[in-house]
């Protein structure tokens, strides 16, 4: 029997990828989705996707979803309060394992392994080590679509928000952005693939410009905050 896992869902195109490559090796139960959303805006966070978006993914792909909802701007503190009583209950239910998109960033996989060594789970890393062209040109041989509903202005102007994933989208890239975004250069919304039972049905909305203060170091000169492009998706 396969150890229960829970699978970090954040909608996009890393973790449809993952979701399929945990499938086909078989190794771990997934029992359910886990996304983190904010719960003033009722969007998944950084994506800025509807949850009605994500509700409808969760049902094609047969999967139960829990939200763990965040309030609009929560402290580290807060957010790993809201964590460790998430990741407890499911610890509770006989779940050991936890699965993840990630690809290449260190700190960030030590963060999570940090946190469910806490409460004595382990995590589940499929693409980890992969190379990001190799991955994304694997998600879209494998038939998957994708569109883009954040771009982080640091690295990509608007016109990139609100396009779908192609070969032309890669061309397009700038040559030192990371062809997954796994950088923060852009977030996405996956609405079909082999992992889904039907297509996600949508309607692209506005691109809005969001901007969010930069943490402030005490020799940081630059005071300019990020920003951020969202095209908004509306359920069909």
């Amino acid at each position: 029997m396969n150890p229960k896992a829970i699978f970090n869902w954040s909608s996009g195109k890393d973790s449809a990828l993952a979701l399929y490559r945990i499938l086909q090796e078989n190794r771990v139960e997934i029992t359910s989705l886990l996304t983190s959303v904010n719960k003033e805006f009722q969007r998944i966070s950084m994506h800025g996707v509807h949850v009605s978006l994500l509700e409808k993914q969760a049902e094609s792909l047969g999967l139960p979803l829990v939200k763990l909802e965040l309030p609009a701007e929560p402290s580290m503190e807060e957010y790993q309060e809201l964590l460790f009583r998430t990741m407890s209950k499911f610890k509770n239910q006989g779940i050991t394992h936890s699965v993840f998109g990630d690809i290449f960033l260190e700190d960030l996989r030590q963060y999570r392994e940090d946190q469910l060594q806490s409460i004595g789970m382990q995590g589940v890393f499929p693409l980890w080590k992969i190379n990001t062209t190799d991955l994304i040109h694997e998600f879209l041989d494998l038939g998957f679509k994708t569109i883009v509903t954040c771009v982080n202005e640091s690295y990509l102007n608007k016109s990139f928000a609100g396009r779908i994933i192609d070969k032309d989208f890669l061309r397009d890239l700038p040559a030192d952005i990371d062809p997954c975004g796994e950088n923060g250069e852009f977030h996405t919304f996956t609405f079909d693939g082999p992992v889904f039972k039907n297509p996600i049905g949508f309607e692209i909305g506005e691109t809005v410009k969001k901007t969010y203060p930069k943490p402030k170091s005490g020799d940081d000169e630059d005071n300019e905050d990020y920003i951020f492009w969202f095209c908004d998706l509306k359920a069909k």
